[in-house]
């Protein structure tokens, strides 16, 4: 099993995590950011992940140290729980519709962090929750999980349905880019023989 635990406390947060990779989908998420709670639920079982997180915040500041610090998190877990990426499939793509939004988004699990973040959210909130908090959550992630991670908003007016498509859609590319490869016998997926 591809597991990975973090922890880690600054003055800001104080986050554990714990993730399987290899998982059922199952997930306990106290984020203290109500609508990440949503997301990172249904990240985890669109992903087919197993997902322990609990994060003690400054939210009476407002929620951008813990949504940080959350997808930093998450991204050193995933980085930990691949190893030497040793005969994943690397590479996947999932357009995906949430009712009247499309997000495409592209994976490439290749140890450069980077993120190509295009969405058009005309909403500054969904709830409490601050609609650029979502590109800084995805910034953190691939930049610790050490992916290249593209997420396009191909269509899509409600900011709710924007954010929870690239949740999802990001779930199934990572799903698929993460699954072991029959095909590559257990052989790094790159000529230069790491990633």
């Amino acid at each position: 099993m591809r597991t990975a635990e973090i922890n880690r406390k600054t003055a800001e947060t104080d986050i554990s995590l714990k993730l399987c990779l290899d998982g059922s989908g199952k997930s306990n998420i106290q984020s203290g950011v109500g609508f990440l709670d949503h997301m990172l639920t249904l990240f985890a079982k669109h992903g087919r992940f197993d997902l322990d997180l609990v994060c003690k915040g400054d939210t009476y500041v407002d929620d951008h140290h813990s949504v940080e610090d959350i997808g930093i998190c998450l991204g050193e877990a995933f980085c930990s729980a691949l190893g030497d990426k040793a005969g994943i499939k690397r590479y996947a793509d999932t357009i995906l519709p949430m009712d009247e939004a499309l997000i495409l988004s592209a994976i490439d699990i290749s140890g450069r962090g980077f993120l190509a973040y295009d969405a058009d959210i005309l909403a500054n909130k969904v709830g409490s929750f601050d609609t650029e908090l979502a590109e800084e959550f995805w910034e953190a992630f691939a930049r610790n999980a050490k992916l290249t991670l593209h997420i396009r908003q191909l269509a899509g007016k409600n900011a709710h349905h924007i954010i929870e498509g690239q949740f999802k859609s990001v779930a199934r590319s990572i799903r698929t880019a993460v699954s072991m490869d029959p095909d590559l016998n257990g052989e790094v997926p790159s000529t230069k023989g790491i990633l």
